[in-house]
């Protein structure tokens, strides 16, 4: 669905994973434990609809307060 791949950090190097601890811990405070979730089809729905707010709209101050859509619209890599 959102063509995610796992990684794994190099051994005895933890900080290989810390972008996807902190975008992890992200999502659950912004998203996961906010809602309730009766059914898997409402918690799909709402995962699509917030990696599109993620990517295209929310800031993130690691970018200078840019969105990851407006870094790679100005020919950025991140």
């Amino acid at each position: 669905m959102f063509d995610i791949r796992r990684s794994l950090s190099r051994k005895g190097n933890p900080y290989d994973n810390a972008v996807v601890e902190s975008t992890n811990r992200l999502l659950k405070k912004e998203l996961i434990y906010r809602n309730r979730y009766t059914s898997l089809e409402q918690l799909r729905s709402d995962l699509n609809d917030y990696v599109w707010w993620f990517n295209n709209q929310r800031l993130h101050s690691t970018l200078e307060y840019r969105s990851p859509k407006e870094l790679t619209e100005q020919g950025l890599v991140l």
